[in-house]
């Protein structure tokens, strides 16, 4: 039974497999068709008899020639054919050369000519410039190598040269024949999907990361251990955004191979610039960057209490919303090919972070060391509603309120709670209990205050400073985010640039909002 369940499994994951990609199934559909048609001229006897034995370069071409898009194949086809044509005339040149020199040099000269082509071609695929001609350098070394000995044995190089140049011809035909006219994979469609979902995964990490954290009241945080394996079964679209950041060098190949396509499809124009969807992507990589910067700030050991959050949490929200927006209404245009202005997504979004900037600047006092949070950590700590009046607004001011609204609610729950006739003292230790139990909540390490004072014989002046730096680090852990934020928005400027550069350049449809 183990052997079938075994079995089954693999089964079940190569149809995962190719159901998540159609094309991997047609590519090898391909290939193999490619190899079959080749593979006539030596089942058949009459082309086998006029190309003999070096008909076998012709399935080897195809074999080394048939890439997964259109583009690549046509690339490679380049290099192969480009290499083939110099090591062929170099060989035919350096034969008849040996072959004048006598028989005793003959030998002498073939081996120092293949010294000195494997020194050069192997050199000059290093140089920077040439490294996409790489494959042709190489197709120049092993090419010159086999005709220039097997023409020296055989007796006829030049002969030995044609033969195998018409045989690579031919597979090199029916290679490009077959990958453009059965089921054609386009590098450049590749390359457009592949940028359009960029931009979805990190919108849609954005808002991931965001509700995550301000949902999140602190009850059910993983080890640090398990988070730096940056394994979150539930958030899917942080592996996403993940991806996005190792991209670049696969639209870079994307964009080097849809180069060499014809017009196709959506895209019928000549020379359609690729080279602006790699600096599109790089843009959107920075603004990924930010985004798993984000993540690394939920996930952090350190963080900031719950009704700090929510304090915020309107602002925060707001402006993740229209960024994200903004960002998915990009890489809709892009996918949708046309052009259109962004002006009123813009100003929402400028609109919400300006507020954020205010709502954070106004109530900095929250985040500072020297602010005693209330003891329910369910509900905000002020209200921000009317932080953005048209009159004046002086921080202090609402310090004081706060300070004496707090004042008053301590009073007010002493009263409740503490029996009638209680004496100052057993008030003041009342007090000092509802502190303790305040610290437990929001500092951080999570350290029992008791704990400090078993070990320090009480709570010394030396050690208040030492926690209030712990809970003011805490607190700067809403600051780190919403910074991050701030900053993601502030890349956004130039994504827009970037998309729209590329707008123009590819000629997009435009359409006005």
């Amino acid at each position: 039974m183990r052997p079938f369940s075994s079995c089954k499994a693999w089964l079940w994951s190569v149809w995962d497999f190719a159901k998540e990609d159609s094309n991997r199934v047609k590519f090898a559909f391909k290939v193999g068709l490619a190899v079959l048609l080749v593979s006539f001229l030596i089942l058949f006897r009459a082309p086998f008899h006029i190309l003999g034995t070096n008909i076998i370069w012709s399935i080897l071409t195809v074999a080394i020639m048939f890439e997964y898009t259109v583009g690549a194949t046509f690339n490679r086809g380049f290099n192969r054919a480009l290499g083939s044509m110099l090591a062929g005339i170099l060989a035919i040149a350096v034969a008849q050369l040996a072959l004048q020199s006598g028989r005793v040099s003959e030998p002498i000269i073939i081996g120092i000519s293949i010294f000195l082509i494997g020194a050069i071609a192997s050199f000059m695929k290093l140089w920077p410039s040439l490294v996409p001609y790489e494959y042709g350098f190489r197709v120049i070394l092993f090419t010159y190598c086999l005709i220039i000995v097997s023409g020296y044995r055989m007796g006829n190089p030049i002969r030995t040269a044609m033969d195998r140049l018409y045989s690579i011809a031919i597979g090199g035909f029916v290679a490009v024949l077959v990958n453009v006219l059965v089921f054609p994979i386009w590098a450049g469609e590749q390359l457009h999907k592949e940028l359009v979902n960029s931009f979805n995964s990190v919108a849609d990490s954005l808002e991931e990361c965001v509700k995550k954290y301000l949902e999140d009241d602190g009850l059910d945080h993983p080890e640090f251990s398990k988070t730096l394996m940056d394994e979150f079964p539930d958030e899917p679209n942080y592996r996403r955004c993940k991806s996005t950041l190792n991209s670049s060098a696969k639209l870079e190949s994307l964009a080097i191979s849809a180069k060499w396509e014809p017009p196709h499809g959506r895209f019928q124009h000549f020379f359609y610039p690729w080279s602006e969807y790699v600096k599109v992507g790089a843009v959107l990589r920075y603004c990924a960057y930010e985004v798993m910067a984000l993540h690394g700030v939920l996930h952090s050991e350190i963080q900031a209490p719950y009704n700090l959050r929510l304090t915020f949490h309107s602002e925060i929200h707001e402006a993740a919303t229209h960024a994200a927006k903004l960002v998915r209404s990009l890489g809709k245009d892009i996918g949708d090919m046309k052009r259109s202005l962004k002006t009123s997504l813009l100003k929402k979004l400028h609109g919400s972070t300006e507020r954020l900037q205010r709502a954070i600047d106004m109530h900095s006092y929250l985040l500072t060391s020297n602010f005693d949070p209330p003891d329910n950590s369910s509900e905000p700590l002020t209200k921000l509603s009317h932080a953005f009046s048209t009159t004046l607004y002086d921080p202090s001011n609402l310090l004081t309120e706060f300070d004496s609204s707090g004042t008053e609610k301590n009073s007010n729950q002493t009263n409740q709670n503490a029996p009638s006739g209680t004496p100052p003292q057993q008030t003041e230790s009342y007090h000092e209990m509802m502190r303790k139990q305040s610290r437990r909540l929001h500092s951080w390490p999570s350290r029992e205050v008791e704990a400090f004072e078993e070990e320090e014989g009480g709570l010394s002046m030396e050690f208040l400073p030492r926690m209030r730096a712990l809970e003011g680090t805490a607190a700067l852990s809403l600051a780190n985010f919403t910074s991050l934020l701030i900053e993601f928005v502030a890349r956004l400027d130039h994504l827009v640039e970037a998309v729209d550069e590329l707008s123009k350049m590819a000629k997009f449809k435009h359409e006005g909002v």
